[in-house]
């Protein structure tokens, strides 16, 4: 295993979280990037620091809202300066909300495509030239069964924000493989606890279209979600495993990552389909002469 500077978003606490503890453990310089880490955040980074010292582990704190091209910029400039390199990207930072589609207002619907989304382009926009300097690097996308598998009700702007998510992950795949960088795609299904995932979801801001919904032919279907989702989860479901197939995927000699893999105790389905659609996209680049995008050039 070669020890590797990483750097996990919106890692205060969840799958980033989680992630970020069990990277360093395996033995990798691991920043740990989440915003506000003087104020709301402060608990997460003392949280943090102190594992580092309790497991002898290299795990740092830096500040880094997705949310914000300056503290993005400043935040990779900051780890590049400190550890003089980056190797792999965890893009983890996401948000959640749940309610009829039609009581969230288009500006909320933006917001949750910035922070699920447009995260992901400001990091790579200031990480990427320092990673295709070095010829060689890993981004791993913490996407979602939601994509491609069952969607159940009133998780729309999460889906649809997760699913464009996804599709720029693919698309940044066959653009960086040439420069060296690998990518690799963790699929989880919906793990309702142990989490902070759900208890932390975004709700309408037309309560009042909302409420229209809570009677009427959709009286009952919220609760009905989310109670069903619950019980097609295994009791022994553990979003640990999460992090564990990230380590996993950082710990594989370079060239032999997987470009997808499913965390999915419910199995919803998206393995399959996902399996469909990376197939096609296969035999898509192998008949326009481009097969070679897919798998990253060893320029060590």
């Amino acid at each position: 295993m070669t020890k590797q500077v990483i750097v996990v978003t919106g890692a205060s606490r969840g799958f980033g979280a989680m992630s970020a503890r069990t990277l360093s453990t395996a033995g990798h310089t691991v920043y740990a990037g989440m915003r506000s880490t003087e104020t709301r955040n402060a608990k997460a980074v003392a949280d943090a620091a102190a594992f580092a010292t309790e497991h002898s582990v290299d795990l740092r704190s830096v500040e880094l809202d997705v949310a914000s091209n300056a503290s993005v910029e400043a935040g990779i400039a900051n780890i590049i300066a400190e550890a003089g390199r980056l190797d792999v990207i965890i893009h983890n930072a996401g948000h959640m909300s749940f309610g009829p589609a039609e009581a969230f207002t288009p500006e909320q619907f933006a917001e949750l495509f910035d922070i699920n989304v447009l995260s992901t382009q400001r990091i790579n926009r200031a990480a990427l030239p320092y990673m295709r300097k070095q010829g060689k690097g890993l981004i791993v996308w913490i996407s979602s069964s939601s994509t491609r598998g069952g969607t159940p009700p009133y998780l729309s702007p999460y889906f649809a924000a997760k699913a464009a998510m996804d599709s720029l992950a693919v698309s940044y795949a066959a653009e960086l493989s040439r420069w060296g960088i690998e990518t690799s795609i963790v699929v989880p299904g919906a793990f309702t606890k142990g989490t902070n995932h759900f208890a932390h979801s975004g709700s309408p801001a037309d309560q009042v279209r909302a409420a229209e919904y809570n009677d009427g032919p959709y009286k009952g279907v919220a609760d009905k979600a989310l109670q069903g989702l619950a019980a097609l989860e295994p009791v022994d479901a553990d979003p640990v495993s999460v992090a564990a197939a990230v380590v996993d995927i950082v710990n594989k000699p370079f060239g032999t990552r997987p470009f997808r893999i499913h965390i999915d105790p419910s199995q919803d389905g998206a393995e399959i389909v996902n399996g469909v659609a990376d197939r096609v996209r296969a035999e898509l680049f192998r008949n326009i002469g481009l097969a070679d995008l897919l798998k990253p050039v060893d320029n060590a």
